[in-house]
Parts: structure tokens; sequence; C-alpha cells
């Protein structure tokens, strides 16, 4: 039974050891997915707010990350998270040298 559920792990649930360590293993998974997720929000979604406006933010974003870390056991929620990131650091870096250039003005976004 263990060999099936090995195989179906994702590459970080492999990485992490989830078969033969489960506990460590998802603390590990749980901290690589809410890193993630703040780099994806501070990328794509972040606006000015205040400081207690971002704590709220980052309480919650703690919280659906516990749920997210059981689906990311089997389901590739962590790489999936890699991906987003690559792509709006990519849209930010282009976003940058359009506004450097003088192509955009600043208050688009």
């Amino acid at each position: 039974m263990t060999a099936l559920v090995g195989e179906r792990l994702t590459f970080f649930g492999r990485l992490y050891n989830l078969e033969t360590n489960p506990e460590t293993g998802m603390w590990y998974l749980f901290i690589t997915i809410y890193i993630l997720s703040i780099i994806v929000y501070n990328f794509g979604f972040a606006r000015k707010v205040k400081v207690w406006q971002n704590l709220i933010i980052y309480i919650v974003m703690f919280i659906g990350c516990i749920v997210l870390t059981f689906f990311g056991a089997f389901l590739p929620v962590a790489e999936s998270l890699i991906v987003a990131a690559i792509v709006l650091g990519l849209y930010r870096v282009r976003l940058h040298q359009e506004r450097k250039a003088g192509n955009i003005g600043n208050n688009e976004e």
C-alpha cells in the first residue's frame, strides 16, 4: 500500500519524504506553500495598504495554506505556485522595462 501512496505523491511530497516521515514532511510542504503564496501575492495582487491590513491578509493566507497543504501532498499545488510566481515575475520585469522606456504611464498596473 505504501508503494501506491509513494507513486501518487507530487515532486515536493517525494522531496520532503512524506511517505516515510509524514509529520516533518507536511511542515516543510506547508512552509513551502506559504512562502510561495506570499511571493505570488506580492508579485501579482499586492497593493499599498496599511500595516494592519497586510497583517490580516497574511493571517488569512496562513489559514488558507493549511488547507492547501493537505491537497499539496497529492496535487501539484506547490508546483503550480512556482509556475505562477515565474509568470508574474516575468510580467513584473516586462512592466518595469516598458515603464522605463516610457511606453506605459505609471498609474497603469
